[in-house]
């Protein structure tokens, strides 16, 4: 059996958009991922499904897997034959232990690359609004660890030339010694005045930015509760956090949103309020599922040449409706002569996809603007084919029916309640870590309210609800909830809008 390879990759300090694209290329191709505890757990989504997936992290204080059986563990995955992915919080090389798994690695004959990460030194000084060097202070600086080996201490350090001989000092894993490291840096000629940066979860909405000095940081830390991970920074360049801070200024910075739909829905959504500086998790209150029987949707499509229109509600039911002309052999072209009518922009989008353009786009995004449309037409005599989900208003298709129209709606998809999450929202909605909680439909809701039963109320009483749009709001308030929150019209980008708006009102 040939042997396998190695990636040692820097998975960067957390965001998971500082990722390198040759970082994403190893891990879109990868046969096992070992992976760290500071890196994000985001990126193992970009593994191929059904990758084998190993924590070896360490966190102070909890028993970890020792660095030995790590170094093993990469040499027994590649004499497989496997691609592994090593994947390593900030650089590989960077107080990562990389150097030391490399060498292993070489000395067992393990073919091996390194992909370099953002370190988080760096990422945390830009993101906190602190330029690390400046030809106007210092062009100098000094990475050092704050956390030496077991038989060493930091009086290893020559702390007369840090002291006096560098500008800015960028410490990891320093803050057990915090205390220990500043008052040696005074004690051999620092100003006590110098200011210092404390970063705790760089780069992350969670991130928290403490400035003090030499004098003062210590006791500020432990006033503040800042624990690791953190990256100290020291150095008169702090002063310009003040003017240069850019990511804690973000309308939506600290701020985090439990999402509810289906996570590869999601993904648009909560990129877009991760932009604005907000902390996503997305645990899917509905499922989409196939209907129990896909033969009346089949059927249907058989007869496509006797339908005048063809209406789309959702980017779901658009997706039923391709896979199975796919299915039955046919293609776009069986679509000639019909009016194609999207609901909303995203339906349209996923309809253009399939190279077809919709003729029509209502501009009200329920059922009524459908009707207000089509009977602006003329419905009379003319049959609509309806792929929908399972549970939908009947207003739709009583209204077609009863202004002379023939609606063939078949269930095209439906949406179910997932058989993990409860737990996750439970505890969420315990320790009131989430902010708000976004609602996109009826069921998204609905299904919550399943999950959490008669402690509905209870767990909700300090989190806002947020609602995509009127039906899904009456729907919240059916079961005796507020909504904090529903924009003018009913998507998911106006949604994002609206949640900016309404926390830079004050008290929000």
């Amino acid at each position: 059996m040939s042997k396998g390879k190695v990636y040692l990759i820097g998975a960067g300090p957390g965001d998971p958009g500082l990722l390198t694209l040759k970082g994403r290329e190893c891990l879109e191709r990868a046969d096992v991922v070992i992976y760290d505890y500071l890196a994000n757990p985001v990126l193992l989504a970009l593994a191929p499904q059904g990758t084998e997936q190993i924590y070896v992290g360490k966190t102070r204080g909890k028993h970890s897997i020792p660095q030995d059986e790590i170094n093993q563990l990469l040499v027994d995955r590649a004499g497989q034959g496997k691609q592994v992915t090593r994947l390593k919080g900030g650089d590989p090389y960077i107080f990562g232990r990389g150097g030391e798994e490399a060498a292993f690695l070489r000395r067992h004959g393990i073919p091996f690359e390194v992909i370099p990460g953002v370190t988080a030194g760096f990422a945390a000084a830009a993101y906190a609004g602190i330029p690390l060097t400046h030809r106007d202070v210092t062009t100098s600086l000094a990475m050092l660890t704050g956390h030496e080996r077991p038989d060493r201490s930091l009086s290893s350090l020559d702390w007369d030339k840090l002291a006096n001989g560098i500008g800015t000092l960028i410490f990891y894993m320093g803050m057990t010694n915090l205390k220990l490291i500043c008052s040696e840096l005074i004690r051999h000629g620092r100003p006590a005045e110098t200011p210092v940066a404390v970063v705790q979860w760089a780069t992350l909405p969670r991130q928290r930015t403490l400035v003090g000095t030499l004098e003062t940081i210590s006791e500020a830390v432990v006033k503040n509760g800042i624990e690791p991970p953190a990256v100290i920074i020291i150095g008169e360049v702090v002063r310009y956090r003040e003017e240069l801070r850019w990511y804690d200024n973000l309308p939506l910075f600290g701020r985090c949103f439990l999402l509810t739909r289906p996570r590869e829905q999601a993904d648009s959504f909560a990129r877009q309020l991760q932009q604005q500086g907000a902390e996503t998790i997305c645990i899917p209150t509905i499922e989409i599922a196939p209907p129990e029987d896909w033969q009346p949707l089949d059927n249907a499509l058989q007869q496509l040449d006797t339908f005048d229109s063809l209406i789309l509600t959702s980017a779901n039911g658009v997706d039923s409706l391709f896979t199975r002309l796919s299915v039955q052999q046919l293609d776009v072209r069986s679509l000639a002569g019909i009016q194609i009518v999207a609901v909303g922009s995203k339906t349209a989008q996923a309809i253009e996809q399939h190279g077809v353009r919709p003729d029509l786009i209502p501009q009200d995004f329920r059922a009524e603007g459908i009707l207000e449309a089509l009977l602006a037409q003329g419905v009379d005599g003319k049959r609509f084919l309806y792929p929908r989900a399972e549970v939908v208003r009947p207003l739709l298709m009583e209204s077609i029916s009863a202004a002379g129209g023939t609606v063939i709606a078949p269930v095209a998809y439906r949406t179910i309640r997932p058989a993990k999450g409860e737990e996750m929202i439970r505890h969420l909605l315990g320790s009131k870590e989430i902010d708000a909680i976004c609602f996109s439909s009826s069921s998204t809701f609905d299904n919550l309210q399943a999950m959490l039963g008669d402690d509905l109320h209870s767990l909700l009483a300090d989190t806002k609800l947020f609602s995509i749009g009127p039906l899904t709001s009456a729907t919240i308030r059916k079961h005796g909830c507020d909504v904090a929150l529903e924009p003018e019209t009913s998507t998911l980008d106006d949604l994002v809008t609206a949640m900016v708006g309404y926390y830079l009102k004050p008290n929000n």
